[in-house]
């Protein structure tokens, strides 16, 4: 998921905010919208959903990542509930979001904040911006995905990220489509990959990471030379791979092999603009080609509102807003009482086994993988 005062401060507050911009973005969710999946950071949040309350009635604010959405029906209800006016602060993609709570984190600009995901999570917290609150929902929710034991950030939704496929093109010309990260390297597969740069997105972050987690240290580089050998086809953003480039999207592109998500399948039928059967595409889920994203929500150190922070968040773990979100964000719900319709059920494609790195690694090498990979792979 940035003020002025003397020229020391001043300088180092600039070299943060252009540390941050540099940051890798990180999950919008599944022309289908852009997913939780990065776009350029902002430097300055936008208020939605941000008219002015009724008279005696209190205001919580809400800062998120640009690729927060509910339905108003829904906001609508715990506003209703609680009497109180919500206001939603988008604040650029996740990265981008995280940092600049933190560098407010001694005068919050917001009372919650929902959209760190597990590749920033120990970053937040070693900044120490969130209080902790045991959630009551929180029983109820796998222990999977809680990666904070000192409930300090809340889990919340999750989505993998898995390379996606163009059915018809492989049908008609009788290739079978690849099952592995290996597979990638092979000469019928040779120019048909399009994925997003690891340093300006959020897929882009998590296939680096998943090729970190099944080649090894020691071995990812050389994995990804053997593709820029195979001519991938590396673009800044989920839209443009997606969107443009990918030849089973709207945009027609030629590349029938792209980065997009788990959730991307489902929503080609529910986004169709002539309605079909089954989806055209396809993602690929076997052992250690994907990654797990999961977004976090947290009550922001020194909020006025700590009631009302509670109330977000058990409303942000419960069944209304968790059966709310697959729609608005292409992603899906922690608490396993929120149903799913019928489309995701039946062609959501969930991988058995994930590549998992700890948030912690994460944190500690993110920088020096991705400074690695540019160095290799676009110098």
């Amino acid at each position: 998921m940035k003020n002025k005062m003397f020229s020391m401060l001043a300088l180092a507050t600039a070299l943060v905010l252009w540390l941050a911009a540099c940051q890798p973005a990180a999950p919008t969710p599944v022309q289908l919208p852009s997913p939780t999946s990065s776009t350029t950071p902002q430097a300055g949040g936008s208020a939605t959903n941000s008219s002015v309350p009724a008279a005696g009635q209190r205001v919580l604010k809400i800062m998120t990542h640009d690729s927060f959405a509910a339905s108003d029906t829904v906001i609508n209800a715990f506003e209703h509930a609680n009497n109180v006016k919500v206001q939603i602060l988008k604040s650029g993609d996740a990265g981008a979001a995280t940092n600049k709570a933190i560098l407010s984190k001694n005068n919050p600009l917001a009372d919650v904040f929902y959209g760190v995901d597990n590749t920033f999570l120990s970053r937040a917290l070693q900044a120490g911006i969130f209080e902790p609150y045991n959630a009551p929902l929180l029983a109820d929710i796998p222990a999977q995905y809680k990666l904070d034991s000192s409930n300090q950030a809340l889990p919340v939704d999750w989505g993998d990220v898995c390379l996606n496929y163009d059915k018809a093109y492989f049908k008609d010309k009788s290739i079978s489509p690849p099952q592995t990260l290996e597979d990638l390297l092979k000469p019928e597969y040779k120019s048909l990959l399009v994925v997003e740069n690891p340093a300006s997105s959020s897929p882009g972050l998590a296939i680096l990471l998943t090729t970190i987690g099944h080649f090894g240290e020691n071995g990812y580089l050389d994995y990804w030379k053997g593709l820029v050998a195979n001519d991938v086809k590396v673009d800044d953003s989920w839209d443009n791979a997606y969107n443009l480039d990918f030849s089973g999207s709207a945009g027609h592109g030629s590349r029938p092999i792209v980065l997009s998500y788990g959730s991307s399948p489902p929503f080609e039928v529910l986004g169709a603009d002539t309605p079909v059967s089954e989806p055209p595409t396809a993602a690929i889920v076997s052992d250690g080609t994907c990654f797990r994203q999961i977004e976090f929500v947290g009550i922001l150190k020194g909020t006025q509102n700590r009631d009302l922070a509670e109330k977000w968040i058990d409303f942000m773990l419960s069944k209304t807003f968790q059966e709310d979100m697959p729609m608005q964000m292409y992603v899906f719900p922690t608490n396993p009482q929120a149903k799913l319709t019928e489309v995701f059920t039946k062609y959501m494609q969930i991988p058995n086994k994930t590549v998992i790195i700890s948030p912690d690694e994460i944190a500690a090498k993110r920088d020096v993988w991705i400074q690695a990979w540019n160095n290799a792979i676009l110098h």
